[in-house]
């Protein structure tokens, strides 16, 4: 996916703070090379010398001086090399030391992106997604089926808590497949502790590896910023409208926990307005929450609850809390 504009400015701005580091690690090297070899200063000024003397004979028709810059740079090229060795430092220690040495971190080779870029892309979609650093730790390879019961029946489905969290795995991976090929939303539901969260974390990291920009949010932090957004003064929007913007630009939105914040008609009408958006914009979604479908209407509203119905592909999980399984198990 293509970054939005700030996104390739944050980029950018990443570059530039490699080359500002680059120039003063040079000017470190270069203060210590000076001090420990003396002539080595003498041989750069003699050099910048050179090279000004030489741009003035070429802009000055009546200057006759003949000299080969070329051959006495290399000269004093050599000298430098020779000196910074007997003192025991690598030949290119007053050489700029880059990054990235194909782009000498500017993020280009010509007008083509370098692989460097890549990686800074993804740091930036991970820094904006709003995700917890335990992201990395849940993988769908670290998702376990083994904590989940497969003689425990869910009045809510008729299946086993096994056969809902395999099919809750399929779910995700097929969601992550076919991702920007076919427009899907999940909604996860169910108890306390049996994957939700996981799952979406999974989704999560998957996609941000491909490069889509993910905003996770917890239910109560999302509803915090719109009210910061929705009430706050015209002096202090900036960083609230690129968040509100995100919202519903992002190529996927998580929220997470929903249920257990303080429900009123302002969180009722700005949710309703959060999902229905991204429904017409076609800007897939996933939702977390503890409540059933039909507490979901009863804490919410029953348009949003149609919303959800109409729109997005329910997945229930139940079984016993894999946290306190954790715990009884001696975190193994």
């Amino acid at each position: 996916m293509a970054l939005t504009n700030s996104q390739y400015d944050a980029v950018m701005r990443l570059y530039n703070q490699r080359q500002i580091s680059d120039q003063r690690a040079l000017a470190e090297r270069r203060r210590d090379a000076y001090l420990h070899i003396p002539r080595l200063q003498e041989l750069d000024s003699k050099a910048a010398g050179l090279s000004v003397d030489k741009a003035y004979a070429l802009l000055d028709p009546g200057d006759h001086r003949d000299f080969d810059l070329k051959k006495a740079l290399a000269e004093i090229s050599a000298e430098r090399k020779l000196l910074l060795e007997k003192h025991g430092y690598p030949d290119n220690y007053l050489d700029m030391q880059y990054v990235c040495p194909a782009c000498r971190d500017t993020g280009y080779i010509g007008r083509k992106k370098c692989s460097c870029f890549r990686q800074l892309e993804l740091q930036v979609l991970y820094a904006q997604s709003n995700l917890p650093d335990t992201l990395r730790k849940d993988t769908f390879e670290n998702f376990s089926l083994d904590y989940y019961d497969p003689s425990r029946i869910s009045p809510q489905t008729g299946a086993s808590s096994l056969q809902e969290a395999e099919n809750a795995l399929r779910t995700a991976r097929s969601f992550v497949r076919n991702f920007h090929e076919e427009f899907e939303n999940l909604c996860f539901y169910g108890e306390v502790g049996v994957g939700k969260t996981f799952l979406s974390h999974c989704i999560a990291g998957a996609l941000l590896d491909r490069g889509f920009s993910v905003l996770y949010l917890t239910a109560g932090d999302m509803f915090d910023m719109l009210r910061k957004y929705k009430f706050s003064g015209s002096g202090d929007t900036g960083e609230l409208q690129e968040f509100y913007g995100f919202l519903f630009s992002s190529d996927l939105l998580i929220i997470d926990d929903l249920g257990t914040e303080l429900t009123n008609t302002f969180v009722s009408s700005e949710l309703f307005t959060c999902i229905n958006e991204r429904i017409l914009r076609r800007t897939p979604t996933i939702l977390s929450t503890n409540l059933s479908v039909r507490e979901f209407a009863d804490t919410f509203s029953e348009r949003t609850a149609s919303r959800i119905l109409g729109n997005y592909t329910l997945v229930h999980m139940s079984g016993h809390d894999i946290r306190i399984q954790k715990k009884l198990a001696g975190g193994q």
